[in-house]
């Protein structure tokens, strides 16, 4: 079963799983309510009233700005951090190399920057996606294409094979510990595995 789907049937309401796959993909931006209307495909009333859903649950924030009332996701909820891991997950990047992983080759670990997870700016030196494993990089290259479109700008990946990986961070090499030392979203694998790697 896709992720995505799984994530809608976890969620009872569709309207509502639509919303927050689109409010967390891109946890920086803020939308009104007919634009979110276009993006989910749902009806006007059913996403006014999921967003009063999401509201009451100050998993999103919402302010009037002109004429339009913009909504937008609460970083400082508690479970912030949970629902972007999932909504990474299940949208965009994340979900098209776990749905393709079989084609990509043997991966051990998909890790997002967390800048990258939030769509902030990064710096030229920072790397947006590390997957350390055995890469199909072609592959790899034609769905980080994809989603740079769909983003707007360029992704900053490193691919590493798993001996490469534990050799650099055994020797604590500045660029791996710059990568273990930020916040991240793990996509495949596990975060303790990966630190203790």
């Amino acid at each position: 079963m896709k992720l995505a789907k799984s994530f809608g049937k976890i969620v009872v309401s569709q309207t509502r799983a639509k919303l927050l796959r689109q409010l967390f993909y891109l946890p920086n931006e803020s939308y009104y309510v007919r634009q979110l209307v276009r993006l989910t495909g749902e009806g006007l009333n059913s996403v006014r009233r999921e967003l009063a859903n999401l509201e009451s649950a100050e998993i999103v924030k919402s302010e009037w700005r002109g004429n339009r009332l913009f909504y937008w996701v609460n970083q400082h909820h508690p479970l912030f951090q949970e629902l972007l891991s999932i909504v990474l997950k299940v949208e965009g990047l994340g979900a098209a190399i776990i749905n393709n992983r079989q084609r990509l080759g043997q991966i051990k670990f998909v890790v997002f920057s967390g800048r990258f997870a939030r769509n902030l700016p990064h710096g030229p030196e920072e790397v947006d996606l590390l997957v350390v494993g055995k890469v199909v990089l072609p592959e790899l290259g034609v769905l980080v294409r994809e989603e740079e479109k769909r983003r707007e700008r360029e992704i900053n990946y490193t691919v590493m094979t798993e001996s490469e990986f534990r050799f650099r961070k055994r020797n604590r090499d500045p660029f791996i510990n710059q990568i273990l030392l930020r916040s991240r979203v793990m996509i495949i694998g596990d975060e303790q595995q990966l630190v203790d790697f």
